[in-house]
Parts: structure tokens; sequence; C-alpha cells
């Protein structure tokens, strides 16, 4: 494994991603996504939530995914680091389709937050179109950034964490999302 050495020069820009796998050992397939991203130059990791389980969302699946938040220093510009992301993605054994219903994957990284840079184009969309819309992204995301400020909702992880759950109360909805342990790769029950 090679680091790399940031020049003083280079202007280091905060990022956030989520990770995400149902396929296979899901823990190690993240954990091996984030150590390959610290080899990337112009990535520094700065710190990995606590793994997340949940259910699958906008797909139909029995496999549940683990999720994590990360975050990170680039000096990659949002584009590069999104092609990073996908790089990583796809030597883990990840087969992206351009078009057709989400399937079982052995990870996903999503680009959340390119520092407060608000994009709309159609490969790249910043922040994060479904962040606030996600407990899985949510709370991980409030473990590593709890006064991350979304630059489009004027709000904290935290307070959209807050929002989402007084939200899921007043419709008693059972949540599908658990902390769990890096540690062990659990036998769960998916449903």
């Amino acid at each position: 494994m090679q680091r790399w050495v940031f020049n003083s020069h280079e202007s280091m820009i905060a990022a956030y991603i989520g990770l995400g796998s149902n396929l296979g050992k899901r823990r190690k397939n993240l954990l091996r996504a984030w150590a390959r991203l610290g080899e990337v130059r112009g990535i520094k990791l700065v710190a990995l939530s606590s793994p997340y389980i949940s259910a699958p969302v906008g797909m139909q699946s029995t496999n549940w995914f683990i999720n994590a938040a990360g975050s990170l220093q680039t000096t990659l510009q949002a584009e590069e680091l999104l092609a990073e992301l996908l790089a990583v993605e796809a030597g883990l054994g990840r087969k992206r389709k351009m078009k057709g219903k989400p399937e079982d994957r052995p990870v996903d990284l999503d680009l959340l937050y390119w520092n407060d840079r608000v994009c709309n184009k159609p490969r790249l969309i910043l922040p994060h179109p479904e962040i606030a819309n996600r407990l899985f992204v949510l709370l991980p995301l409030t473990e590593i950034a709890p006064q991350k400020l979304h630059p489009v909702y004027k709000k904290t992880s935290l307070e959209m964490l807050q929002e989402y759950l007084a939200k899921q109360m007043e419709t008693a909805l059972d949540s599908d999302v658990k902390k769990t342990s890096w540690a062990i790769e659990n036998i769960e029950v998916s449903g």
C-alpha cells in the first residue's frame, strides 16, 4: 500500500461518501473499499462511521445492506472523486447497469457532499438528492458529521435526522436500520 504525501500548496476539500454492500462479506467489502480509497492519490481518509444494517430500499431483495458513511479530505475535483469511487466499486466486483432496476451489489459508493458544492448534471448531482430521505445515510453521517450543513436545505445532519425520526414517529413506521459492528460478520435475519 502506498500512501501519498500532499503538498502544502494543494488545497484540501472535505467530502463525504455513503458506503453500502448487500452481497458477500458485506463488512469486509466496505472496509476493503474504504482502504482502497485511502490508496488513491489526492484522497486522505478522515473518519468512517459504525456500520448499520438496513433493509433494501427501492429494490426487491432478501439481502439486507450494511451501510456506513465516511469523511475524507481530497485535492480531487468532484467529478474526479466520483470516477475514483466508481473505479473502486468496479475493482470490488460491482457491475453497474446504465438503465434498469437496482440490483444486489458487493459495494456501492455514493458521493454525498463535495465541500458545499451544489451541482445538477446528468452524471453528478450534489449534494446527493436522497440524503434527507434515507435513514441508512442519516444515521452514519450524523455519527461522523452531526454539524455538517446541507448547502441547499440549510440544515445540519443532526437536524435532518431529527426531522426524519419525528416524521417516522408520526406515521408509526418501524425502523429497518440498526447499528451493528465492524468486528464480525454476523448471520443476520433479513426481515
